[in-house]
């Protein structure tokens, strides 16, 4: 009986064990259970997190996209805009470029019309000056018929060498003029008359006689008889010819760098300063209506007043009127 009751506790014992193992093992089944519904409840909640993310997501995307859409419509209606804009300024700048082919035909002819004036006006001019000088102020070289004295030096002296004859012809082409001797080859042959053979000017600009004759003037008393006088012919020479100047320069429409008037020349006797000084500003003013008019300037001497001034109203004068 005492086995029996011993192995019944065993039994009861390990009963009790059993039971304990059975309650574990529910208890950690259970555990498991709550675990694995806990991580499956998580996934959801991860899932929906992510879900609602991504719908944030697409929609500040589809936000973005009409955004997009709009910007998109409205560079497309700028870009129609700017296309007809463009249209507009390319069907004005085809009237611009016809309008200005127009113009540069109507320049081009209207360049040929006033070429064509000018020429007329240039024609005119150089009739209305070739009859003035023609009529009123004739402009003429005069022969003076002086000998050389070289050959008459020879015609008395047969023995004289010819060394001495070229001295004196050297000696007559020298001129003393303004503290200078200058050599001219025209020296006495030549003058140039203008009015008349009667009034003339030394042909090398040699205008000593007149301020020599206000010296003598100065110092000799009682009238002067001598009405040949030399001074009184260039006065009368220069006084012409800055009339005939100041002419020129209104029927050539050209502006003269020096004021002078032809009666500057004429009236009281000038002293040598304001008498040179006067001839200065007449040559300058013959210079530049020869340099407006293009004269040959090979042929232009500073010194020869009227010589320039037949230069210039020569008919052989191409630009003459321009």
């Amino acid at each position: 009986s005492s086995r029996f009751s011993d192995k019944k506790e065993r039994l009861m014992h390990l009963k009790t064990k059993q039971r304990e193992f059975q309650k574990h093992v529910f208890e950690v089944v259970c555990a498991l259970e709550l675990l694995n519904v806990l991580f499956q409840r998580w996934k959801i909640m991860s899932c929906k997190m992510r879900i609602e993310q991504l719908k944030q997501t697409i929609c500040k995307e589809n936000d973005e996209m009409t955004r997009h859409a709009e910007g998109l419509l409205r560079i497309k209606e700028e870009n129609q805009k700017h296309y007809r804009r463009a249209q507009r300024h390319q069907e004005k700048k085809e009237k611009i470029q016809r309008h200005n082919r127009k113009l540069g035909d109507l320049v081009e002819k209207k360049t040929y019309d006033l070429k064509t004036q000018y020429e007329h006006l240039a024609n005119l001019r150089r009739t209305h000056i070739l009859e003035l000088t023609s009529v009123i102020f004739p402009i003429e070289e005069v022969k003076t018929n002086m000998r050389d004295p070289a050959d008459v030096s020879s015609e008395s002296d047969n023995a004289m060498t010819s060394s001495t004859v070229s001295k004196l012809a050297e000696a007559r082409r020298t001129t003393y003029l303004s503290g200078r001797w200058v050599c001219d080859d025209h020296n006495g042959d030549t003058s140039i008359s203008i009015t008349g053979p009667w009034i003339t000017l030394p042909n090398n600009g040699d205008y000593s006689a007149y301020y020599n004759w206000v010296e003598e003037k100065k110092t000799t008393q009682g009238p002067d008889m001598e009405h040949n006088n030399p001074a009184y012919t260039i006065s009368a020479a220069l006084c012409y010819a800055t009339q005939l100047v100041n002419t020129l320069s209104l029927m050539l429409d050209v502006n003269l760098p020096k004021k002078l008037c032809n009666r500057q020349f004429c009236g009281e006797n000038l002293s040598r300063h304001r008498f040179t000084r006067a001839v200065k500003k007449l040559n300058a003013n013959i210079l530049h209506l020869c340099f407006s008019q293009h004269v040959n300037l090979d042929l232009l001497h500073p010194l020869h007043t009227l010589r320039n001034l037949m230069y210039l109203v020569s008919p052989d004068t191409e630009n003459l009127g321009r």
